[in-house]
This record gives structure tokens, sequence and C-alpha cells, in this order.
């Protein structure tokens, strides 16, 4: 009996207490503003694998070198139909917020920089678009389908991932990235 209440007790304190939730570590408000424009915040945050890409225009990123910074780590493709539907949207919320702290990381997967580049040049996207030609991040973040997104809070965590396009510049989208990037 002892050693089921042990058991117990075991359970109970590695699934409530000792693990810290993505919403524990997003405000209260914030995690309820995320959930109103349908983005689901994670169960458990987690520190994602860091890389190193070379930007569409120039340079390299490491996702590590953006910490303090709340990220949308967005995955996605030219010739992909939602991708394309959703990137006028998150230009908007980029524009909104970017001299807050947001910053959006657009990993086009497996293109070449021609096409991509003139995809962003006849769009006018201004976010910076990071390059995995031979998909290596995508695969090991688990891209199964795009575009894949994760956002990720100031400490560099993963507090959300969202599969499938959204409009990124809804109320509900514009008010929880507001709190986001007001709760530290």
């Amino acid at each position: 009996m002892k050693k089921i209440i042990l058991i117990a007790a075991a359970a109970f304190a590695a699934f409530f207490i000792l693990p810290q939730s993505a919403e524990a570590q997003v405000s209260a408000d914030a995690a309820r503003l995320l959930r109103s424009a349908r983005i689901q915040v994670l169960n458990q945050s987690t520190v994602p694998q860091d890389f190193n890409l070379q930007f569409l225009a120039g340079g390299n990123t490491a996702l590590s070198s953006y910490k303090g910074k709340v990220v949308i780590l967005n995955f996605w493709a030219t010739w992909c139909p939602p991708c394309r539907s959703e990137m006028p949207s998150m230009e908007t919320l980029y524009q909104r917020f970017k001299d807050e702290g947001l910053e959006i990381l657009a990993v086009n997967l497996g293109e070449s920089a021609d096409t991509v580049r003139q995809f962003i040049q006849n769009n006018k996207y201004t976010f910076p678009v990071p390059m995995d030609t031979n998909n290596r991040v995508g695969t090991l973040y688990g891209v199964e389908a795009i575009p894949t997104s994760y956002i990720l809070d100031r400490e560099g965590k993963i507090i959300a991932r969202v599969v499938g396009a959204i409009h990124w510049d809804t109320p509900q989208t514009i008010a929880a990235f507001d709190a986001l990037l007001k709760s530290r």
C-alpha cells in the first residue's frame, strides 16, 4: 500500500509540479488570448534545436541569437497555396510588432534562392527568410506539412505550434501577440 501511495505521489509531482507548462511560462492573459486566436499553447514548453542557416538577403542566422524576442518560426514554400495565403497577414503582424520584439523567421524549405527572392520581392515581404535548401532544419523540427509555425517566447522556448495556415492579423491574434510581447 505504501508503494502505491509513493508511486501516486511521485506521478502527481512529476505531472503537476516538476515540469513547467508552456502556459505557465506566458502570462495567463497571453495564453487565453492565444487560445482565442485558435493558437494552442503546448502542454510543455521545449527548448528548440538550434540551427544556423543563410538568409536569402545574405549572412547567417542562428535561432539562439533571437533569445529575448518573441519569434514565429514559420516553415513554408512558394509552391504551397496555404503558405502563400497566410504570408500577407504575417507581414502585417511583423510590421505591427517588429519594433516591440517580434521576429518572424520564414524558413523556406528546399527551393532555390532565385525562386524565393522573386516571390519575396514581388510580394514586398520584409521579414527575414532563412534558406533551408536541403530541408535539414525542417526535418529536425518534424515538419510534415506546410505551413508549420512554432512560437517561441522571449526565453527562446517553444510555447505553441500551428500546423496549417492561419490569419496572423486578426484582432485576436494581434491581442495575443501584444500580450506575449508585454509579458517578461
